[in-house]
């Protein structure tokens, strides 16, 4: 039997968007909510957010990344280049990534471009990375297929022997991306949901903030 969701409700009353409280900067309002997420102990993995890509036969697709830096640059985060997400923004570099920190009834989406940070910079992430994980980049093809699960820790463990005792170099494959904003939404639930929404959009290196309806 399909489930009934018609009377789901929820009330929002955690917050609001005050015109006077919120910065002409996007990056220094991200930075004043995710501080408050990330001290939180209603959100789990404040830096976990969604990115949506559009491959070349114009499907688009999404999936959770952590994102690992930001600053007034834009928001890194690292992945395969060979992915699904790799391959699409090869063709496509116009992203999305939203964060939902539904414990603070707060969201943020960020439209921009992603560009591949440097191959140093990649490298310096990649070498912080705990042993497991460096291990898990070289063993995953990622997105393609294999026929089982075994065959992947058959993978892994090899490459656990032949790098015993010595530094796992970072793959060619792999690496970061920085999205570089073009818009940004903040989203404060309300109740009625008359929800508040403040617009940031980059016209002439300057950003334009706006009041947009529920």
């Amino acid at each position: 039997m399909v489930k009934d969701l018609h009377a789901y409700r929820k009330s929002y009353d955690k917050g609001e968007l005050k015109d006077d409280l919120v910065s002409d900067n996007p990056f220094k309002q991200f930075g004043q909510w995710f501080s408050v997420a990330d001290d939180s102990e209603l959100v789990d993995e404040p830096n976990a957010m969604t990115l949506s890509t559009v491959n070349a036969s114009g499907m688009p697709n999404a999936r959770i990344v952590l994102l690992k830096e930001y600053s007034e640059k834009g928001f890194v985060f690292y992945t395969n280049y060979g992915s699904d997400k790799g391959q699409a923004i090869a063709v496509n570099n116009q992203v999305c990534i939203s964060f939902f920190w539904i414990g603070l009834e707060r969201q943020v989406v960020i439209n921009g471009n992603a560009v591949k940070v440097s191959e140093e910079t990649s490298k310096a992430y990649f070498a912080s990375r705990p042993r497991a994980s460096q291990l898990g980049a070289l063993v995953s093809n990622q997105s393609e297929t294999i026929e089982s699960r075994a065959k992947l820790e058959e993978k892994l463990a090899a490459l656990e022997k032949q790098y015993e005792g010595k530094d796992i170099p970072k793959p060619k494959h792999w690496g970061g991306y920085l999205i570089e904003p073009k818009t940004f939404e903040f989203w404060q639930g309300r109740q009625s949901r008359l929800h508040d929404r403040i617009e940031y959009t980059l016209n002439n290196n300057s950003w334009v903030k706006t009041r947009l309806q529920p």
